[in-house]
């Protein structure tokens, strides 16, 4: 017979509410510092699970318009749960850690992804695009996601944290702020910027016991977490899911890991932005450490061993592109392998909107869709070639090439501005 005897759940580390602002909950942060003392510290080998709050802190909402997405406030991102300090670990250590799921709240069964205005935020394609806001909302069933946004179309997902790494030290904060100061400094004003420097608008720290002398040192000096580093951060590499393993550098005593950001599923790229399904959800944890891990392994960046769990696609249609703006100019490139990658993207739009999507929806759909792109080749010059592979068992119609030419649905459109401009 079962009983409560040697039961125990795992330990929850960080409980957030995905309906509250993030500014109001605490154990969330939204910058990069040495100074933010850890939430909650565990043991080596404990399972553990943190919440998640969306990376927006609850900015967008479930409905037909795309004014939210219009209107976020960035300077509040990305909504971090922790740090939780690791026992034992130390500057030079390797933080092994497994991600041992990740999950939807049962209470917010629902993600959403966004192409965001050129002027606020951007995206892969801001420019080319002059980018107005506009999102799909995604409901989840089990492991699909269907959208009453971008219809004829149904996939399973491959949950994982957009956002995952240590904390930097001291002087590891000092060089990324240097460094990407000079970029600034070097491109002046952009649109979108070029990368972001420190803000103390909108930066929150929400632990109690911290200095104010503290918290403004953070507030100024904080990393923005908008890029990822050497730390980890914000990669957005769709592989690191359930049933992965990743390897950190340690840079301060306890590790202090930070985790947000968490997609339901995702395209290789992004593309838009918020290109994601992003998700409020729950991910749980166990983390080992290899003493002077860093030294032994020539560690400069993560590294991760992929989830054995991954959705079967195998049929797939792949565009191609290379270091010419086709779409464009017709400008040739060196070994450009952005510019292939764009190319190759704009092939699968047109295509998509042959069948009957809009520009939008194609654009939202190659973000959040479990698309996948590699680099062909990038030693035959001039051109780099890149593809982006579209899997064909997510569509619920055919869309192979034929003769006769491709049948042209009516897919309605996806949610747009009040002001009906896109």
């Amino acid at each position: 017979m079962a009983t409560r005897e040697n039961s125990f759940a795992h330990r929850t580390v960080v409980e957030v509410d995905p309906f509250i602002p993030a500014d109001q909950q605490k154990g969330i942060h939204n910058r990069w510092h040495p100074d933010i003392p850890a939430y909650a510290t565990v043991k080596p080998g404990e399972v553990f699970t943190v919440q998640c709050v969306d990376w927006t802190g609850a900015q967008i909402g479930n409905n037909d318009f795309s004014d939210d997405i219009k209107n976020v406030d960035l300077t509040k991102i990305h909504n971090l749960s922790g740090p939780v300090a690791v026992e034992g670990a130390e500057p030079g250590d390797c933080l092994v850690v497994d991600i041992l799921d990740v999950r939807p709240f049962d209470k917010m069964p629902w993600g959403y992804t966004g192409i965001f205005e050129l002027e606020n935020g951007g995206g892969l394609f801001a420019r080319e695009f002059n980018s107005k806001a506009a999102k799909a909302i995604w409901d989840f069933k089990g492991v699909y996601a269907t959208s009453r946004h971008v219809p004829g179309v149904k996939f399973a997902g491959v949950s994982h944290p957009g956002l995952i790494g240590t904390a930097p030290s001291a002087e590891l904060l000092a060089t990324w702020n240097e460094r990407e100061g000079g970029l600034i400094a070097a491109h002046g004003p952009c649109v979108p910027p070029v990368a972001f420097p420190p803000n103390a608008k909108g930066a929150y720290v929400g632990q109690d016991g911290i200095s104010d002398e503290t918290r403004a040192k953070i507030a100024k000096e904080g990393a923005r977490t908008i890029p990822p580093r050497e730390h980890g951060g914000n990669c957005d590499i769709k592989n690191p899911s359930k049933g992965s393993r990743c390897y950190f550098p340690v840079y301060i005593k306890g590790a202090n890991l930070s985790v947000g950001d968490l997609h339901f599923s995702q395209g290789d790229g992004e593309i838009s932005f918020c290109g994601a399904i992003e998700m409020a959800g729950i991910i749980t944890f166990s983390c080992s450490i290899i003493k002077n891990g860093v030294e032994k392994f020539g560690m400069k960046q993560p590294m991760f061993l992929p989830s054995p769990v991954d959705p079967l696609y195998s049929a797939k249609l792949i565009f191609e592109g290379i270091s010419v703006d086709v779409h464009g100019d017709g400008k040739q490139y060196d070994m450009d392998a952005t510019v292939a990658f764009k190319q190759a993207t704009l092939n699968a739009i047109t295509y998509l909107m042959k069948l009957g999507y809009t520009r939008e929806q194609a654009y939202l759909l190659l973000s959040a869709a479990p698309v996948e792109s590699h680099v062909g080749a990038i030693v035959d010059s001039p051109n780099a070639c890149v593809t982006m592979a579209l899997p064909l068992g997510i569509f619920e119609h055919d869309i192979l090439p034929k003769e006769e030419g491709l049948t042209k649905h009516d897919f309605g459109q996806c949610a747009i501005r009040s002001d009906g401009v896109v």
